[in-house]
């Protein structure tokens, strides 16, 4: 396992983040079971979870918490604020507000007295920037996070936000967050650029696809089950043409992972991390044998003959399918055109 700095941070992470959104109800409610991942994790050299307190409503944090009974010192450990929590209006967005009542809530359920990193899930379109960022700034200095940042933000909006930073006297996003696999490479263009211009550390999400890059996806073979079919039809549905460029595109990247000798979810992961401008990839294991499956590609290197071959098939700053960059179409967007 590699290890990286988080931007300018001074902390160093490893080039593989467990993500913990499956664990609880809405992925694997067993607490033992996810305890486990996050302790094989660890000792396969891992130093990095990221977590969220919209998942399972705080149960993933309650449960990573748990996992890092005694051992909290040697994990760089990050959360989310943003996303609409429960039905009450104001435990959303990125006010001063719900961060400051967040932020404790977070501490409790996760057992600890700070956060390593603290992330905005989606910026608020309904609150100035520097709200935000003085909230942010206040739980930095009062040292109950050490660093924040953000996630799925359009590379305009970063340079808005330092340029507020810089202009305010506040403390910056030091990360960004953003949807990252071969098959929804968009961020190449401008984000990922934007993000090095800045020294800002980059940990990127769903390096698989949302399943996509596991191997079940194959031209010729009985498409897998998917739960998540149901929540985002608009990325499943094979009646549309963009969903069937990325079948197949999928068959031709595990015909590749074949020919190169590993697995498509190794190839996958492997190709996300070797991005200069990434520190880390998210990997959100449901199960043991999921992360069991996940954990060799931190081991894997391509050859420049493979990456060639991966441009051919999804050419660089592409994404197949638009709802992929998950960018203009989170839930906290859409609650604040209805308000």
């Amino acid at each position: 396992m590699d290890y990286r700095p988080l931007g300018r941070t001074g902390i160093t992470v490893s080039e593989l983040c467990l993500g913990a959104m499956m664990f609880g109800g809405a992925g694997n409610p067993d607490h033992d079971a996810s305890v486990r991942i996050v302790h094989r994790a660890l000792d396969a050299g891992i130093n990095f979870v990221d977590t969220a307190d919209v998942y399972s409503a705080g149960e993933s944090e309650e449960i990573v918490g748990k996992a890092l009974a005694g051992r909290r010192d040697d994990v760089v450990l990050a959360t989310k604020v943003g996303l609409p929590f429960d039905d009450d209006p104001n435990h959303r967005g990125a006010s001063r507000r719900w961060i400051v009542e967040s932020v404790e809530r977070s501490l409790r359920r996760l057992g600890t007295d700070w956060i390593d990193l603290y992330q905005i899930h989606r910026l608020d379109p309904t609150v100035d920037i520097d709200e935000t960022l003085g909230a942010l700034s206040d739980l930095t200095a009062q040292g109950k996070i050490r660093a924040f940042g953000a996630s799925t933000v359009p590379a305009s909006e970063i340079v808005e936000a330092q340029w507020t930073a810089e202009r305010r006297g506040r403390e910056r996003f030091r990360t960004e967050q953003p949807p990252y696999s071969i098959l929804a490479r968009a961020i190449e263009y401008d984000v990922l650029p934007t993000a090095q211009r800045y020294g800002m550390g980059v940990l990127t999400y769903s390096p698989l696809a949302m399943g996509w890059l596991t191997g079940g996806y194959r031209i010729d073979a009985e498409k897998p089950e998917s739960g998540r079919a149901g929540r985002f039809p608009a990325r499943f549905d094979l009646g549309l043409e963009v969903n069937q460029r990325k079948l197949a595109a999928a068959d031709a990247l595990a015909k590749l992972a074949e020919e190169a000798g590993t697995t498509l979810i190794e190839l996958a992961i492997a190709f996300v991390v070797r991005h200069p401008a990434v520190t880390s990839a998210i990997i959100g294991p449901r199960t043991l044998e999921h992360l069991e499956s996940q954990l060799p590609a931190a081991e894997i290197a391509l050859s420049t003959e493979v990456l060639d071959r991966i441009d051919e098939i999804v050419p660089p700053g592409v994404t197949l399918n638009a709802d992929d960059n998950m960018s203009f179409t989170s839930a906290l967007s859409t609650a604040a055109r209805r308000r």
